[in-house]
């Protein structure tokens, strides 16, 4: 959670709130889930309307990533500031209900860091699903709201307690308490993400000192002194213990014997490696802009053991990964997620008449050009239409989320922003070259009496009316 904190002094208000009688369904019983083959990460990737959403990456080895949906953004939040930031990834313990809980945030997009820390918003985002695949709409959970002057709620988290039978939800609020105002973390108990008791703290530093980002992971009896291994981002990585998720931790050290404190990295993000005892920390690089490090312990209990990786031994992907969270997949959560976001081809597109050239972008300009450099520049996926069946739209490879749309009749490359007219002005039906028919011809789903085609040599949607125009509007779609 990347931000300029405000360091406010302010008159102490009463201190612990009573915790509520709790009356919630009891969750359906715990099940012995298959063997895990693989892993599923959300994450946001920065800092426009675009970035603060939700993005998946899959990985084998939970050290190599590749982004899905091609790089592009797989939900979108529609309430609060319509910006998620990060997202953690829940499992219900018998493996049939899945929750994505994220910070209601935007920063850029009507809100800056100082609203946003003072006068934010007090709900967390949630989308639910049964599969991984399809997910309900978002609502919005009101956390922060029932703290006396609680101001926002940032870096949500939540795991499952055995002790009691539902999930400890927890996230940092900013709120004046005790002569200093600071986030400190709290938590509250909830079966569903929809109903949750009185809000306590969790997690408080001395002083002015801050904690935003928190992450807990649950460790196999045998390995290391504590059941949970708490690791949180104040002016350190410190790493804490306990047998109890409610109870008592341990201040066990922190990563600055690797070089790592808080202030280079922050958002830690724990994962279990499926073939082996042996952790991945996930570490958010914010203070260089270059997002997760991997950093490596087989025990995580003991800060000690906690190595960088090797040269070349991880790769995160086309996008920046930003705070958010792993879950490690079963064989069939696996093949529903690939299922869903398969890869899609690279592609270039090349013009039939001036057959040197091809569609390329330049400074979110779009035209046909020989020799493209970067080469990336000239490279495309031809990805289902983003309205429409039968329907294609043409993304760009390098800069993941981004599409050919048409403005004004002109072609740009934009991001999407989630409206209906990005979607019909980005979308097209190939249909048979006009010129040729072995090539293709792109038809406008928005303007169907109009093409794609290039006027001295930049890219314009116009009518055909002549073999000129039928010429500059077939293309070849290659490898």
């Amino acid at each position: 959670m990347s931000r300029v904190l405000a360091r406010l002094c302010a008159v102490a208000v009463a201190a612990c709130l009573l915790f509520t009688t709790w009356s919630a369904a009891t969750p359906k019983e715990a099940a012995a889930l298959d063997p895990t083959v693989g892993y599923l990460m959300a994450h946001f990737t920065g800092e426009s309307s675009t970035n603060q959403q939700i993005y998946l990456a899959h990985s084998t080895d939970g050290l190599r990533w590749t982004d899905l949906n091609n790089g592009g953004l797989v939900l979108r939040s529609t309430v609060g500031t319509r910006g998620v930031r990060d997202p953690a990834l829940v499992r219900s313990p018998a493996g049939d209900r899945y929750w994505i809980i994220a910070t209601d945030l935007c920063i850029g997009c009507g809100q800056d860091w100082s609203t946003a820390i003072n006068n934010g918003s007090r709900n967390l985002v949630v989308w639910e699903s049964t599969d991984l695949v399809n997910w309900s709409a978002p609502w919005l959970l009101n956390v922060a709201g029932p703290i006396p002057d609680g101001r926002n709620a940032w870096a949500p988290e939540a795991i499952w307690n055995p002790a009691t039978g539902d999930y400890v939800l927890y996230w940092a609020t900013n709120v004046p308490l005790n002569g200093a105002a600071k986030h400190r973390v709290y938590y509250s108990r909830t079966a569903d993400f929809r109903s949750i008791t009185t809000p306590q703290v969790y997690l408080s530093r001395p002083g002015s000192q801050e904690i935003i980002d928190t992450q807990i992971v649950e460790v196999p009896t045998g390995v290391g002194a504590y059941r949970y291994v708490r690791a949180s981002r104040d002016d350190q990585i410190t790493i804490e213990g306990s047998n109890s998720l409610l109870g008592t931790w341990t201040t066990l050290g922190n990563l600055s014997g690797i070089g790592l404190t808080g202030a280079q990295v922050e958002g830690p993000m724990w994962m279990k490696v499926n073939s082996r005892n042996e952790w991945v920390l996930y570490l958010d690089q914010y203070a260089s802009g270059r997002g997760y490090l991997p950093v490596l312990t087989t025990n995580p209990s003991s800060p000690g053991a906690f190595r960088l990786p090797a040269s070349g031994s991880y790769a995160m992907g086309g996008t920046k990964k930003r705070h958010g969270s792993v879950l490690n997949l079963t064989a069939a959560e696996q093949s529903r997620v690939l299922a869903r976001w398969p890869a899609t081809a690279i592609s270039r597109v090349q013009s039939y008449n001036v057959q040197d050239r091809f569609v390329r972008h330049a400074d979110y300009d779009v035209r046909i050009d020989p020799n493209v450099s970067p080469a990336q520049d000239g490279q495309w996926r031809l990805v289902p239409g983003l309205v429409g069946s039968g329907t294609v739209s043409i993304q760009s490879v390098n800069f993941p989320g981004h599409y050919l749309r048409h403005y004004g009749f002109d072609f740009r490359l934009e991001a999407n922003d989630g409206t209906a007219t990005f979607a019909a002005d980005s979308t097209f039906r190939q249909v048979a070259g006009l010129a040729n028919s072995s090539w293709t011809s792109f038809q406008s789903y928005s303007h169907p009496d109009r093409y794609i085609r290039h006027y001295a040599y930049l890219l314009r949607l116009d009518p055909v009316a002549d073999a000129q125009s039928r010429a500059d509007a077939t293309f070849r779609v290659t490898s």
